[in-house]
């Protein structure tokens, strides 16, 4: 199983990085806190992976850091939370926020992620509350990059990555529109979790 990637970004979206390494490029599911971490197309990237294998697929799905593939690795082990929905959980919540809402039981905050309902907020709670200690607390949140002044290259980023959690693109245009009003930094991630914040 491949559990670490070391290589050159071929091309990155908010929720997949193309990883050239050997001559072979590897597709990898992403979650937006390590989006914000990758440098620029050709730089050189490291993420830890989880391989995901299913009878007719392989899966890749990379991470910047060892406490966020960890807490993937926990969400996964919750009945009813698949890889899909444990990177789009990961992608609501920077990993020490979705640690702090599972040990105070902040079902409330959980809810908000899109793609969490009410019972699979509760089964995280329940499932996982006495385990997250075991990630070190996630306590380091991946620090956001500056994507520079190409505002509708960022503008479009962020509302693709909304998408991809499931909200539709007028919904996602509107809620980043909204952020913007709101003097949100003009950078991908306070642009992001702002915009989802607004959705609902």
């Amino acid at each position: 199983m491949i559990a670490h990637l070391r290589g050159s970004i071929f091309e990155k979206h908010p929720n997949q990085v193309i990883v050239e390494a050997g001559g072979v490029g590897y597709d990898v599911q992403i979650p937006i806190s390590t989006y914000t971490s990758l440098g620029d197309t050709g730089s050189t990237v490291s993420l830890r992976i989880h391989t995901h294998v299913r009878e007719d697929t392989l899966t890749l799905f990379g991470f910047a850091s060892g406490e966020e593939k960890a807490l993937f690795e926990r969400l996964i082990t919750v009945s009813g939370i698949g890889p899909k929905l444990a990177l789009g959980v990961l992608s609501g919540l920077a990993a020490n926020d979705l640690v702090a809402a599972i040990r105070s039981s902040d079902v409330a905050r959980l809810v908000r992620i899109p793609g969490v309902g009410k019972k699979t907020a509760e089964r995280i709670v329940l499932e996982l509350k006495d385990k997250v200690s075991a990630v070190d607390a996630a306590g380091k949140p991946v620090e956001a990059a500056v994507l520079g002044p190409a505002l509708n290259m960022l503008d479009s980023d962020v509302v693709s990555a909304l998408q991809n959690l499931g909200c539709s693109r007028p919904a996602a245009e509107e809620a980043l529109r909204k952020a913007k009003q709101n003097g949100v930094p003009e950078e991908f991630e306070p642009l992001f979790r702002s915009a989802m914040a607004l959705i609902r």
